[in-house]
């Protein structure tokens, strides 16, 4: 059981680099209004209305660092939480919407749905190469939640190694309209990867979004 390495901090690294250059510029503009305020002519004092001026740009400033520092914090309670979620996962058995499924130990299994009845239905499953290594037609299927079933035996007779294989099911109706199919994979989480911008749960060799996740239980 592994869980990838966390990589969330180009977002955070960014509002930080923003919020220094901030900063600095916000030190500057106060050296240079001190300065100001040091060296007017007492005979020619600063005007009201530019001093006024300048406060507002100071408040400006300093508002802008405080919104910088906040939505930091922001990012990094968020990224927090995703990951603890995500992390949760592990160990649990989850129902995801997608087209993938893991073949092992000459098993693998797809859920799907059907939106409408079925006069013809074909099934096609590929590698991870994207070729094509089975397909059978399945002839009417109902409306509503199927099951289909693999044994891992291709259609040359032999059987594919375990792995993440991809399902596609053409189904049409009495006309020949295609009709839509929804497809689910079930499987127990075996670990997290967060290389990407967003979390995919590992599920033996097949990589789930975490946001396809439909339902989570405890395995059987």
């Amino acid at each position: 059981m592994t869980i990838g390495s966390i990589s969330g901090t180009s977002n955070t690294s960014s509002l930080s680099g923003s919020a220094s250059t901030i900063a600095g510029n916000f030190d500057t503009f106060m050296q240079l209004l001190t300065t100001q305020l040091r060296n007017q002519n007492p005979l020619d004092p600063l005007d009201t209305n530019q001093f006024t001026e300048q406060l507002v740009q100071f408040s400006s400033v300093e508002q802008q660092l405080k919104t910088n520092q906040f939505l930091e914090a922001l990012i990094l309670s968020s990224q927090t939480a995703t990951t603890t979620q995500a992390t949760s996962f592990i160990g649990k058995e989850v129902s995801a919407s997608t087209t993938l499924a893991n073949l092992k130990d000459s098993e693998a299994s797809w859920y799907y749905n059907m939106d409408e009845r079925a006069e013809k239905a074909f099934v096609t499953i590929l590698d991870s190469d994207g070729d094509t290594v089975y397909a059978e037609e399945l002839g009417a299927l109902e409306s509503g939640e199927g099951r289909f079933d693999w044994d891992g035996v291709g259609s040359s007779g032999e059987t594919e190694p375990d792995g993440a294989y991809q399902i596609r099911i053409d189904a049409q109706d009495e006309f020949g309209n295609p009709i839509a199919a929804t497809t689910e994979m079930v499987g127990t989480v075996d670990g997290v990867d967060f290389s990407g911008d967003e979390p995919f749960l590992v599920i033996g060799k097949a990589y789930i979004a975490l946001s396809s996740v439909n339902r989570v239980n405890q395995p059987a």
